[in-house]
C-alpha cells in the first residue's frame, strides 16, 4: 500500500514543485496575466492565451515548456545535443513535445509575425495619417525609447543584440518585438513578449502617467480644430479611395528599397491594407486576413511565447533588467513624441496637443482612444482622435522600420 502511494505520488507534480518553488511564481505570473486578461480587459486577445501558455508550460512532466536551443541551435534530447535546424519537425514533436513543435515551426522560423501584421494592415485605415500627413513626424519621434534604451542596455552589460532585442519594446508593438528578438536574441523570447504585451495592456495607466508629467494644462486644452481653423490650411485629397490604394504599394517600395530588412513586417501590413481598400474584388482576401488568419495566428503566437516562460527562462536577473528596460523604453518613446510636439510648437503658429506626440508608439488604437479621453476631461469638445490615430499609426510603421535597421546592422 505504501508502495501504491508513493507511486501516485511520484506520478504527480506535487514534489517537483516541492523541490523547485519557482514553479509557484510563474504560476501566480500566469494568474495575475489572466486576471488583467479576463477581469481587466487588458489586451485578452494576447493575454489570455500568453497567460495560459505560461501555466501549461510549467507544470512538470507536462512537457509543454519550450526548450530554448543555444547560440548554435544545440538543443539536449534525452541527454543528447541535437541540432534543432537538422531535426525535422515530425522529430521535434516526437521529442520535444508539441508546443516545441509550433514554437519552432510557427515562431522561430519568423512565420506568424508577418502573418499578425497582415492582419493589422487589413483592419487599419491610413486615413486619418493620409489627411494629416505632418503628424506623422510624431510616430517617428516616439521611436526615442528604442534606441535610448538600447545604448543603456549596452552599458549595464547587454550584448549588442539583447540590446536591440530589449530596446524594440519601446516601439510598443507586440509582433513587432517577438521578430525582432527571434532574429537577435531567441533566448530572450519569453520575458521580451510578455514585457511588450503587458506594457500594451497597461497603455491606458503609462500613457496618463507620462503625460502628466511633461504636460501643463493649458498644453493638453489646446484644441486641434481650431489651431487648424486659424492656420487656413486645411488638407483635402478629392479621390481619397485612390490615395488609400496607392499609399501601400508606394510606403512597400520606398521601405523595400531603403531597408529591405523591413519588408517582412511592412510589406504584410500593406498588403494586408492594400486588400481591404481595394474592396469587393478582393472582399475574400481581406474577410480572410483580418478574421480567421489572423485569430489563429494570434491563438498560436500566444501560447507558444507563454511556453517559453519556463522556470529557467524567467526566474533570473536579466529578465528583472528587461522587464524594467522594456517600461523605460515605453515611457521614453511616449516622452519622445511629447518632446517633438513641444519643439514644433516653439517654431509654428499652429499649435499641436501633446497628447498628439504621446499617441506615437505603435499601441493602435488604444493609445489614441486613451489620449482622447485624456483631452476630453479638460475640454469636452476637444475631439482629437483622428489627429491621433496620424501619429499612432505612424508609429506602427516606424516602429517596423527601426526593427528592420537594427536587424540589418546586427543580424
Amino acid at each position: 500500500m505504501k508502495e501504491t502511494l508513493q507511486n501516485l505520488y511520484d506520478m504527480t507534480a506535487i514534489s517537483n514543485i516541492v523541490d523547485e518553488p519557482g514553479f509557484l511564481v510563474m504560476y501566480l505570473l500566469a494568474f495575475v496575466l489572466l486576471y488583467l486578461g479576463i477581469k481587466k480587459h487588458y489586451e485578452p486577445l494576447l493575454l489570455v492565451p500568453i497567460a495560459f501558455g505560461v501555466l501549461i508550460a510549467n507544470f512538470p512532466g507536462g512537457e509543454m515548456g519550450v526548450i530554448q536551443a543555444n547560440s548554435e541551435g544545440m538543443v539536449e534530447v534525452n541527454g543528447v545535443l541535437k541540432n534543432i535546424y537538422e531535426m525535422s519537425l515530425p522529430e521535434i514533436a516526437h521529442d520535444l513535445g508539441l508546443m516545441n513543435f509550433l514554437y519552432y515551426g510557427l515562431i522561430k522560423s519568423g512565420l506568424l509575425p508577418p502573418v499578425i501584421f497582415m492582419g493589422v494592415g487589413a483592419l487599419t485605415d491610413f486615413g486619418p495619417m493620409l489627411r494629416n500627413l505632418k503628424l506623422s513626424i510624431f510616430g517617428g519621434a516616439a521611436q526615442l525609447g528604442i534606441f535610448a534604451v538600447l545604448f543603456a542596455a549596452l552599458l549595464l552589460g547587454f550584448t549588442p543584440k539583447e540590446a536591440a532585442s530589449l530596446g524594440i519594446i519601446g516601439g510598443a508593438d507586440g509582433p513587432t518585438s517577438i521578430f525582432t528578438t527571434i532574429k537577435l536574441a531567441p533566448h530572450m523570447l519569453g520575458p521580451i513578449a510578455i514585457a511588450a504585451y503587458s506594457y500594451m495592456a497597461l497603455v491606458p495607466v503609462i500613457i496618463p502617467l507620462v503625460v502628466k508629467l511633461w504636460c501643463s494644462e493649458k498644453e493638453l486644452k489646446i484644441n486641434m480644430k481650431e489651431e487648424e481653423k486659424k492656420s487656413g490650411k486645411t488638407v483635402v485629397i478629392k479621390n481619397m479611395r485612390l490615395a488609400k490604394i496607392i499609399f501601400p504599394i508606394a510606403v512597400t517600395t520606398v521601405v523595400a528599397v531603403l531597408v529591405p530588412t523591413a519588408v517582412p513586417l511592412v510589406g504584410m501590413l500593406m498588403f494586408g491594407n492594400l486588400v481591404k481598400e481595394i474592396g469587393s474584388d478582393t472582399s475574400r482576401l481581406f474577410d480572410a486576413a483580418s478574421n480567421g488568419i489572423m485569430n489563429a495566428a494570434t491563438v498560436f503566437l500566444g501560447l507558444c511565447v507563454g511556453a517559453t516562460m519556463t522556470v529557467e527562462a524567467f526566474l533570473n536577473l536579466k529578465t528583472i533588467g528587461i522587464l524594467a528596460g522594456g517600461f523605460l523604453a515605453f515611457c521614453l518613446s511616449i516622452s519622445g513624441g511629447i518632446w517633438m510636439v513641444k519643439l514644433f510648437n516653439l517654431f509654428s503658429k499652429q499649435k499641436i496637443n501633446p497628447l498628439v506626440g504621446a499617441t506615437g508608439l505603435s499601441a493602435v488604437p488604444m493609445a489614441s482612444r486613451v489620449a482622447n479621453e485624456i483631452a476630453l476631461k479638460y475640454d469636452s469638445k476637444n475631439f482629437i482622435l483622428n489627429y491621433c490615430m496620424a501619429s499612432n499609426i505612424s508609429g506602427v510603421i516606424g516602429s517596423a522600420v527601426a526593427a528592420g535597421i537594427l536587424i540589418a546592422f546586427l543580424g
